[in-house]
């Protein structure tokens, strides 16, 4: 048998890596599937020896906190892997740890193939060399990737956004009923963790009272996870004027998203569904003076946004921490609520993002690539 060691430390890697393991089984019977994953990844066979609700924390504070845990599992992984001697390693996003775990890898000379670049053209370029010492392939999502890394001897393969599928065929599927109470429809996401709902939904709200004196026949749902539906509540009984129309949907952000005429998003993941599902989007985001300040001498770009990144301009506004003001916010949001060239032109480029983030199936390239890296062994003749 050969053996694979898969790494996926958050719930969207697990996603991604089953995905991926779910083609390659289809097409191989004799690989050994082992490693870290959640729910998913176990589903498709794979052997766990962790599971990623003990891998997913939030915020370097947390990180530190768990180090001792993070260091013995790193020691774990590590262990199994001069015992079971791996043909390779997938290691899919979760930089923090994979990236350790990679020049471990390496020094073992156990193949390392990374799904999903951890995002060093924003945070820290000078890490670019040093990954390709480490990592024998990257497979990428964004096609801007593969020039980061231009020069540095690695292989890079731009495999597309898993995104852009799952995205489409969302869209196809029937509308929920949501309860819109007006002809327009705003979604305000404050995000899914608890300090960003705390710091962000408050001006969004806001925001919202100020949009409602202008145009009354006006809706706003507010998504947010199962887990965070009592926090947002609280927001709301403690919020001393709000809009006529408003309410919280738990678990719907995609619904909300698909929905709305536009939308306030908190950076992230979800402004990249929001252009995937062609929803004009004003970028939002604010949290302590403190972190803000920390966050921006750390990212080396202009933008926050995806969307913004992959076109070099500001496509999609961003407004954040005293640019979110309500006024602000509300100058932002005005264009893109009707038929106005903003608007037009927001959507153009969001169609032309979907076009440049690849169509198929992303996790059937990674599988082929998995295919080629690990060759089946030779039967043997009788």
């Amino acid at each position: 048998m050969r053996s694979l060691l898969v790494i996926a430390g958050e719930n969207s890697g697990d996603m991604h890596a089953a995905d991926v393991i779910r083609e390659l089984n289809a097409t191989r019977s004799d690989l050994a599937i082992w490693g870290i994953g959640g729910d998913r990844l176990q589903a498709e066979g794979v052997e766990l020896l962790r599971h990623t609700r003990e891998m997913d924390v939030l915020g370097i504070a947390e990180v530190v906190k768990r180090y001792p845990f993070f260091k013995r599992t790193l020691n774990q992984i590590l262990a199994e892997a001069d015992r079971r001697r791996p043909d390779a390693a997938l290691l899919v996003d979760y930089p923090g740890f994979n990236l350790r775990l990679a020049r471990e890898l390496k020094k073992r000379g156990i193949k390392v193939l990374y799904y999903i670049c951890p995002q060093v053209w924003a945070w820290n370029r000078g890490r670019i060399p040093k990954m390709a010492e480490i990592i024998d392939r990257l497979m990428v999502i964004f096609p801007f990737e593969t020039e980061v890394f231009k020069g540095v001897g690695l292989k890079v393969d731009f495999v597309g956004h898993p995104m852009v599928d799952e995205l489409r065929e969302f869209l196809k599927k029937p509308t929920e009923p949501l309860p819109w109470n007006g002809s327009k429809k705003i979604a305000l996401l404050p995000g899914s963790r608890r300090q960003e709902i705390t710091y962000i939904l408050p001006p969004l709200l806001k925001a919202a009272v100020r949009l409602e004196a202008s145009c009354p026949d006006i809706s706003f749902l507010i998504p947010v996870p199962e887990c965070r539906v009592a926090l947002a509540e609280s927001i709301l009984n403690k919020t001393n004027k709000l809009p006529k129309n408003v309410s919280i949907a738990a678990g719907l952000a995609r619904e909300v998203l698909k929905q709305a005429d536009s939308a306030f998003v908190a950076s992230g993941t979800a402004t990249l569904e929001a252009a995937l599902l062609h929803c004009p989007t004003v970028l939002v985001y604010r949290g302590s003076f403190v972190n803000y300040l920390f966050v921006r001498a750390l990212i080396r770009i202009p933008w926050l946004g995806i969307v913004n990144i992959v076109f070099g301009k500001e496509i999609m506004p961003e407004r954040l921490q005293r640019q979110m003001h309500p006024n602000k916010l509300v100058e932002a949001m005005i264009p893109l609520m009707s038929n106005t060239p903003d608007r037009k032109g927001m959507i153009e480029h969001f169609r032309m993002l979907e076009n440049m983030l690849g169509t198929g199936s992303p996790a059937t390239r990674v599988a082929s690539i998995i295919d080629v890296e690990i060759p089946r062994k030779p039967r043997e003749v009788c």
